[in-house]
């Protein structure tokens, strides 16, 4: 055929006459790619690369041809490495962009991602400055990371995953890169001052550059304006960068005016303000030295006035602003008599009696002052000390060694001798009346314990004379008829609250009452500081001793097990575990509300109250918890798994505590401890309002009421607080006031507790009607209650 001839034709011409022939290589290609002769085509191409660089048109046609090829053979490597040699012949952004693309099937292999954007790094490097072609490949590279984005799950970063990646950003050193995750971060947690401190801190330190420094700054106060450390840091770089001395001072009103949550932040504000009005005077002109002493006088009389009214304190105890005045005019200014009058000031408002007050006057008067004042301030320290006054004393006498005469040796000695005397004279009697409290004391509470066991002893003689064997026969008789279930006896609706003992387990729990009470006979048995004390288990539970050995078995090894029973044999819901050591005790009061059968179980420390009648446990905080949030609103059904899996996107969860009631059931209440102040603060920006099932729910800093008086240990509540109010007419309480309400209706009106985060519980009256359905309402009667009934008969 004549093509087959121009082809052997034109490789024997390349072969034998002129092998940089160039027109006949590249009509050898054509030929042979039109014949189909694949394996020679791609020697004839291996010839001509080896010979020439090849052009963009002849790399792409082979560059596909070897692709289809590699589609039944996978063989990636080998298209991978003809690329390589692709494009280092010319600038191509098309054999470039055929690279990226190809690369893209091969995600799925080890590593596949990471080599695309390598390729497509080294692309736009290469070719990303073209003039007509560079941009395809710019847009095929924001397309593969687009891609690459949406099968993640679009979640925005937490707070703790931005501070990972800011450190990991620090330590790169990128600026450009810092600023902008530091920007990503504040814009999703502008709240939070930490970061806005951590982001001026580096620009403060590392880029220097005003407009930003200064912008940054004002951002950060506008969003978080009670944070005071975010005004001095704004006030010194205003400084830094020699902002006009009015922006300055307008910044630190605006900062006044900002309502911090402290008065020692007041203080140091004003510190930063009077440091930046020292340093602008040079002593020598009079009129920065009068507005540096008139801002002093006005941050007196503002911590007086302002702060004082506000918060019940000046904030500034020490009265350190008053100290760097004095010391500025004894340093600078040359005027000790102006020094003296301000720590006179200072000694007035209750410093007097502090030994390191009167030493830092000394010093004072020591550097810029004579010896003269010296010796009368020490002797004012000696008169007036109170907290050290050894110390004091002893200053004296070491000044009088270096500088005094022998009369003003005496004298010091004298006085010294004699302050020292009536100090000791003072803290003996101190110390004898605290004796004499504490022997009060011992005897009050002796006194209790022997008139709480004469009690004991007087019930069990009234309990065994009064009633006796007629009262348990009775009780007996009582029970038999309410268990009477034959034919012949008439039918009787058991009493409320009635629960018939299971059968066959009476003569169980009476042998393991009477083991009780021989174990209770035996003190020596009991360590009060080896055991727990364990309540609010339900009556019914079934082998007590056996179930709690399980659960309490893991917190060491258990010496004995005493749960109560009533004299007839039913447990009382309470009991005591007693460990071989004290070590157990800690890890079995981790197990405190642990639920146990529906209920949950009460584990406090084993306290004898007849040695501690003030003991009394109350395990949580009455205080604001900053790294805690509380939650009201929940839907009874929500879990602790279900709260937990809620909150931990604004953190890290440390504790979820469900509120119940005695019985278990939810009240739909929850307080979630964070890792610190900003995660809690973020939770309550973020979860407030949400919806949780059918339920919206309310979330807040969590600030438990403060506990009244009334429910401290040792109060004792009057009658009258515990009786609701009667009200009566205009004209008084009437001479009778029959009530035509069955007595089987009456019910005391009590108050409806609304909870509330921070604030003493609302009292709302009770509703004056009674509802039909009110018997079903009133407390249960217990058969011992109605045995009661029929015997006061």
């Amino acid at each position: 055929k004549p093509q087959i001839l121009r082809i052997k034709m034109l490789e024997l011409r390349i072969l034998s006459i002129n092998a940089f022939d160039y027109n006949c290589h590249v009509d050898l290609i054509k030929l042979l790619k039109q014949e189909g002769e694949l394996f020679r085509l791609r020697k004839a191409r291996q010839k001509m690369s080896e010979l020439f660089p090849l052009t963009e048109e002849i790399w792409l046609d082979w560059l596909k041809d070897e692709i289809r090829l590699t589609e039944e053979e996978p063989n990636r490597e080998k298209v991978y490495d003809l690329f390589e040699r692709a494009v280092k012949d010319y600038i191509c952004p098309d054999i470039w962009l055929e690279y990226a693309q190809y690369s893209i099937g091969g995600m799925g292999s080890p590593g596949g991602i990471d080599k695309v954007r390598s390729i497509f790094e080294r692309a736009v490097t290469a070719v990303g400055l073209h003039m007509t072609k560079g941009q395809t490949v710019w847009e095929a590279y924001r397309e593969f990371e687009n891609a690459i984005l949406s099968t993640l799950v679009a979640e925005p970063p937490k707070l703790a995953e931005y501070q990972a990646y800011i450190d990991f950003e620090l330590k790169e050193g990128d600026p450009a890169r810092i600023q902008i995750t530091f920007e990503r971060t504040l814009a999703e947690n502008c709240l939070v001052p930490d970061m806005w401190a951590k982001y001026t801190t580096y620009l403060d330190r590392q880029l220097k550059v005003r407009d930003l420094v200064l912008s940054t700054h004002e951002r950060a106060v506008r969003n978080c304006p009670w944070t005071m450390g975010l005004w001095k840091s704004y006030l010194l770089a205003l400084e830094r960068h020699g902002a006009d001395h009015q922006v300055v001072s307008d910044v630190f009103e605006k900062a006044l005016n900002a309502g911090f949550i402290q008065a020692t932040d007041y203080v140091e504000i004003w510190q930063a303000y009077l440091d930046y009005l020292r340093r602008r005077v040079d002593f020598k002109s009079s009129k920065e030295l009068e507005e540096l002493r008139g801002a002093f006088s006005r941050s007196l009389d503002y911590m007086k006035q302002d702060v004082e009214e506000r918060f019940g304190e000046s904030g500034d105890p020490s009265c350190i602003i008053m100290q760097i005045w004095a010391r500025i005019e004894a340093l600078h200014c040359k005027n000790m008599q102006k020094a003296r009058e301000l720590w006179d000031s200072i000694m007035t408002k209750g410093n007097a009696k502090y030994a390191n007050m009167w030493l830092e006057y000394y010093n004072l008067e020591r550097s810029y002052g004579d010896s003269v004042h010296c010796r009368k301030a020490l002797h004012r320290a000696v008169q007036c000390t109170s907290d050290y006054p050894e110390h004091v004393c002893e200053v004296l006498l070491t000044f009088e060694r270096v500088e005094g005469s022998l009369e003003d040796w005496d004298v010091a000695v004298q006085k010294t001798e004699t302050r020292l005397n009536r100090i000791n004279e003072q803290r003996a009697k101190v110390a004898e009346k605290e004796a004499n409290l504490a022997r009060q004391e011992e005897e009050r509470a002796e006194q209790r314990r022997k008139a709480k066991s004469d009690k004991k002893a007087q019930k069990k003689v009234q309990k065994g004379t009064r009633f006796g064997e007629k009262r348990k026969a009775e009780q007996d008789d009582y029970q038999d008829e309410w268990n009477d279930d034959s034919e012949q006896a008439p039918k009787r609706n058991a009493p409320p609250g009635y629960k018939p003992a299971p059968p066959g387990t009476k003569k169980d729990q009476a042998a393991a009452a009477a083991a009780q009470r021989h174990n209770d006979d035996k003190p020596e048995l009991r360590n009060d500081n080896s055991s727990v004390f364990i309540s609010n288990l339900a009556y019914t539970l079934e082998e007590p001793e056996t179930k709690l050995r399980t659960l309490f078995e893991t917190c060491g090894p258990i010496k004995q097990i005493r749960p109560v029973f009533s004299n007839r044999g039913s447990f009382k819901g309470y009991c005591y575990v007693q460990f071989e050591s004290p070590v157990s005790v800690a890890e079995a009061l981790k197990l405190d509300r642990r639920e146990v059968e529906g209920r949950p179980m009460f584990v406090s420390p084993c306290v004898d109250k007849n040695k501690n009648p003030d003991f009394k446990v109350f395990k949580y905080n009455t205080s604001m918890e900053k790294h805690k949030i509380f939650i009201s609103g929940l839907p009874f059904s929500c879990t602790k798994e279900q709260l937990e899996e809620i909150c931990k996107i604004h953190g890290t969860i440390k504790e979820v505590r469900l509120v119940t009631y005695r019985s278990g059931k939810p009240k739909g209440l929850a307080y979630v401890e964070f890792g610190d102040e900003t995660q809690a603060s973020q939770a309550v920006l973020k979860m407030d309002g949400m919806e949780v099932g059918d339920n919206k729910i309310s979330v807040a800093i969590s600030n438990p009421p403060r506990r009244n008086l009334m429910d401290k240990p040792g109060s004792s509540r009057t009658t009258t607080d515990m009786m609701p109010r009667q009200v009566f007419g205009s004209r008084g309480r009437g001479r009778t006031q029959l009530s035509l309400l069955p007595r089987s209706l009456h019910r005391q009106s009590g108050a409806v507790s609304k909870v509330e985060n921070g604030t003493a519980a609302e009292q709302v009256p009770a509703a004056a009607s009674v509802s039909v359905n009110a018997p079903s309402e009133t407390k249960p009667l217990s058969n011992s209650d109605f045995a009661k009934m029929l015997l006061n008969k």
